[in-house]
């Protein structure tokens, strides 16, 4: 008998291949999501969220102690909001890895000195880890983490040691109001409800494109940024959501948070973070 071909073998590889990821497959398609699992602990603890005309009320906003990635000092408090005193929304581009599309975004708002900032992100069980191509599998469920900004940019710049740039959005109060009210109304709704991760359709930046979208529709196309957000800055920049005239080139350095743990001690950690920022241009123009 002749030997196999090339093309026989490949068969049979593909064919083993899927002889054993079937079974995996599977179970992952009829996995339906859940919010009773053992989370890691820094993800146990969901917000929960109510409205009452101006005045939003969120309980477990997370507000850890950081030493190391596993050694914390648990915290979680309870805030409400004056929707009239929200005068400020943050675009927050956290990067890692080597390759330079990979990133993390979010958006903290700001109530006069006050900032709390929301981070939609991959619910991971105690012992699970992340992993782009397991968020393709419905490994994870989503989660609104709703934290300080002590909690949730200090976590990136000082325990994860991640490239932060915090950028001001452009935006009317009315947009800024619509905004917040439409991604803590949706962390509630996770709590009731919930969802699975998925890296290309349902992740940190899709999440904000659909927000975004919801108060100016189509006004941000899903596309490569969606999937990388470490290119996300550049494509808000072009459509003008980020406050400043400051040409891109430089952009990115003059919006980068400086990682000091001395911040972590400061009373006012927001302030302090924001002391060597450019000052938003001051324009409120709602996107077209």
């Amino acid at each position: 008998m002749a030997p196999p071909t090339r093309r026989r073998l490949l068969l049979a590889a593909v064919a083993t291949a899927l002889a054993f990821s079937l079974p995996f497959l599977v179970v992952r398609i009829v996995r339906t999501p859940s919010n009773d699992r053992e989370w890691h602990p820094a993800q146990r603890v969901l917000p929960r969220v109510s409205v009452s005309g101006d005045r939003v009320g969120i309980r477990n906003v997370r507000d850890f102690a950081y030493r190391s990635d596993a050694d914390f000092d648990q915290q979680y408090v309870d805030r409400t909001y004056d929707l009239g005193k929200l005068d400020s929304v943050w675009y927050g581009v956290s990067r890692f890895g080597a390759i330079p599309g990979l990133a993390h975004s979010f958006l903290t708002f700001g109530f006069g000195d006050e900032y709390v900032a929301i981070s939609v992100e991959a619910r991971k069980e105690a012992d699970e880890t992340y992993s782009p191509f397991r968020g393709l599998l419905r490994q994870y469920e989503l989660m609104y983490v709703i934290g300080t900004e002590r909690d949730v940019i200090g976590l990136r710049t000082d325990v994860w040691q991640e490239d932060v740039h915090l950028y001001p959005v452009r935006a009317t109060p009315e947009a800024m109001r619509r905004a917040f009210l439409d991604m803590v109304t949706r962390a509630e709704k996770l709590a009731r409800s919930p969802e699975f991760y998925n890296t290309l359709t349902s992740s940190c930046s899709s999440n904000i494109v659909r927000h975004v979208n919801a108060i100016s529709p189509g006004h941000v196309r899903a596309g490569l940024h969606t999937i990388l957000p470490g290119y996300s800055d550049r494509l808000a920049y072009r459509l003008g959501l980020i406050d400043s005239d400051l040409p891109f080139e430089r952009l990115r350095g003059a919006f980068r948070i400086e990682r000091s743990r001395r911040f972590a001690a400061d009373d006012d950690f927001s302030a302090a973070i924001r002391a060597r920022l450019p000052t938003p241009h001051g324009r409120r123009d709602s996107p077209r």
